[in-house]
């Protein structure tokens, strides 16, 4: 069923101040207004959300084991690959070296042959070598060394892939519990929260952010974990060969972590304002969507049209700056890591020259020091999509962390006969703590009688209904059921027990019987049928092609407003209720179908407490009751005849809705 309209400034019933309601077809952000939101100058908690967005992977504490030491494993072998295979260059290298010296001879010998005959430079060369004089390339020693660097890069790449099952496994069964979580926490959120959020907003929070936050967790999670072992893997292995150069390559390390926090300190508001755009443009579009009809009849395509454009344009220009700026930090590192490699060649170079380091050392050592700063490269490209699902994930968590209704009792009462007595006892209400929307109101509504409420828009007419039906929690006296507090029911007994039929129906995508049928969880098709025939919806739903098989969407396509009334009320009847509330029902139908609406109402009240808000007081004659509301009070009370005869504000409403207009011209 459709919520009804609010009036008066909204609130979450509980103190809150919120803002305005929406009012009419155009929601509070929405074609009235054409959001043009401006930029947001301060990030939030980037470092808390982090932590809290790697807290949702704790159950998964198994799982991240086994990836991290599968991945520690894989990082482990890969970092042992170059020096294995500087062995192989040491072994060609000193073949082709040795084999034009004298053979018989030794090391040094050798050495201070070649000295001798003026080639002090080889000889230096050689001097950090194992060779053997006279030997020339020993092949099946390379081939040796060969097949082991290929059998450590293999394992090493099955252990990869591994833990890249592990990782995504681990990944998509946090997304999957997260968007459980905020599954079950919008079941748990007042409806004054929905009152003030656009749909599109939250929408855009339980599915884009959502979205992107597993992209980024897909992308990032492992690579740097990989990138961060491989660093500190890297750095063992460029010590142990050689200290001098490992302190030359990391002196480059500051300047590089220097960069990436100052970049990523400029991009991360450019990432929330980037979603937040993103929620307010999807915000945009659903209501115009769902509206096209409302703005097509008032000729605003046009402003429509702009509202988009600017919206459209706010997400260019906040998605350019997070991407431009983040996109800064990647050339900024390849150039560090350059200069870095330059640095590495040369003095490792002048080491080989020296006689200090192997030529394979060398080469090895050049590997690494490109295995370093690749990582770090990495690590700093990958700091805009950390940004941008971090930024996802602090709307995800306002959304999570969002106020939520007060839990039934632990013990709910219930009446011990449904009889449908209702009194509302001192009963204040405000949305807002500065302005009273109900106060000190009193009412006793007998069992089956019918009760009428009528005033000006903004009288607190729907409020009083919502007021019963706990969509809002009253902030002062009680309202009572049958003897029974209605704080102290479970909102599932309460409402269990009364049916609304709201001047907006509500249909959803399915079978015209399921729509019925959705007012009693396990009714059947003779069930149905006969409630259908009761509001006098049978004869219509049998001249359709398919009768009550067919199918409608939830905007109700194929069937007229009467008919979508008709169908509500039918699944008003099946609910069997022991109050009905009834908001405007025949509002905006012909006369004949007002008819028959109006009678099949008459049926269903039959025996029912019924609260009837109207604003055609001809349809509310014959009520037991009728209640004038103005400012959230009543201000007068009695029968239709009675309220006549006292000449009060009842009289000067019907006279003024009945009175023939008279037109002025100047």
């Amino acid at each position: 069923m459709s919520t009804p309209d609010k009036t008066g400034d909204q609130g979450d019933g509980k103190g809150a101040a919120v803002p305005a309601p929406r009012r009419g077809p155009a929601p509070a952000s929405g074609p009235a207004r054409f959001m043009t939101g401006g930029p947001v100058e301060k990030s939030m908690d980037f470092r808390g959300s982090g932590r809290r967005l790697l807290g949702l992977m704790r159950p998964e504490r198994v799982g991240l084991y086994a990836v991290l030491g599968l991945t520690t494993a894989s990082v482990a072998l890969t970092v042992l690959g170059p020096k294995i295979l500087g062995h192989a260059t040491d072994l060609v290298f000193a073949g082709v070296a040795g084999r034009n010296l004298p053979a018989g001879s030794t090391k040094a010998e050798a050495i201070e042959y070649l000295r001798q005959h003026g080639d002090g430079g080889l000889a230096d060369v050689l001097s950090g070598m194992d060779f053997t004089p006279g030997q020339g390339i020993d092949f099946g020693a390379v081939g040796a060394v060969l097949l082991t660097v290929l059998g450590v890069y293999l394992v090493a790449g099955a252990f990869g892939i591994v833990q890249g099952r592990l990782a995504t496994r681990v990944i998509q069964r946090t997304v999957s519990r997260l968007r459980a979580d905020v599954e079950a926490k919008l079941a748990r959120l007042p409806l004054s929260y929905f009152d003030r959020q656009p749909r599109g907003e939250v929408l855009s929070r339980a599915t884009n952010d959502i979205d992107n936050i597993g992209q980024t967790l897909q992308q990032t999670m492992g690579q740097i974990v990989n990138s961060l072992l491989t660093i500190v893997g890297v750095l063992v292995m460029m010590f142990w060969i050689s200290p001098l150069l490992a302190l030359i390559a990391l002196l480059t390390v500051p300047v590089s972590v220097l960069v990436a926090a100052k970049v990523g300190k400029r991009a991360q508001p450019q990432f929330v304002q980037q979603w937040k755009t993103t929620g307010k443009l999807n915000a945009h579009i659903e209501e115009m969507y769902t509206g096209h009809s409302v703005v097509k009849v008032f000729g605003r395509e046009a402003e429509s049209a702009e509202a988009f454009h600017e919206q459209n344009e706010a997400l260019f220009r906040s998605g350019f700056k997070a991407q431009f700026i983040s996109g800064i930090i990647q050339p900024a590192m390849m150039f560090i890591g350059n200069l870095n490699y330059v640095l590495v060649a040369v003095v490792g170079g002048l080491r080989v020259a020296s006689g200090s380091l192997s030529i394979g050392e060398v080469q090895a050592f050049i590997q690494y020091s490109r295995q370093f700063t690749q990582p770090l490269t990495q690590v700093a490209s990958m700091a805009n999509l950390v940004q941008s699902g971090v930024a996802s994930a602090e709307r995800v968590f306002e959304l999570l962390d969002a106020r939520e209704q007060e839990p039934d009792p632990i013990t709910p009462e219930r009446p011990a006969e449904a009889r449908g007595w209702v009194s509302l006892e001192n009963v204040s209400f405000r949305y807002e703590p500065d302005k009273p929307l109900i106060e000190d109101l009193s009412l006793k509504v007998e069992p089956g009688s019918t009760v009428a409420i009528v005033g000006p828009t903004g009288a607190g007419k729907t409020t009083l209904v919502n007021l019963l039906m706990r969509f809002y929690e009253v902030t002062g006296g009680r309202i009572v059921l049958d003897g029974t507090d209605i704080a102290a029911m479970s909102r599932e007994e309460l409402r269990s027990g009364i049916g609304m039929v709201l001047q907006d129906t509500w249909l959803f995508g399915g079978t015209i019987a399921d729509n019925i049928a959705y007012g009693r969880r396990g009714a059947t098709r003779e069930e149905v049928e006969e409630a259908a025939r009761a509001a006098h919806a049978d004869r219509f739903i049998r001249t359709l092609p398919k009768g009550y098989d067919t199918v409608i969407d939830d905007e109700g396509a194929g069937v007229s407003a009467g008919e979508k009334q008709l169908i509500t009320i039918a699944r008003a009847f099946l609910s069997d209720p022991v109050i009905l509330v009834l908001d405007e029902a025949t509002s905006s139908v012909d006369t004949r179908t007002e008819v028959l609406i109006q009678r099949a109402m008459a049926t269903l009240s039959s025996g029912r407490t019924s609260f009837v808000i109207a604003h055609r007081l001809s349809t509310i004659r014959d009520a037991d009751v009728i209640l004038v509301m103005e400012a959230g009070s009543i201000v007068e009370q009695g029968a239709h005849t009675e309220l006549l005869a006292a000449e009060g504000p009842y009289a000067r409403l019907y006279a003024a809705q009945f009175a023939e207009p008279v037109a002025e011209l100047d």
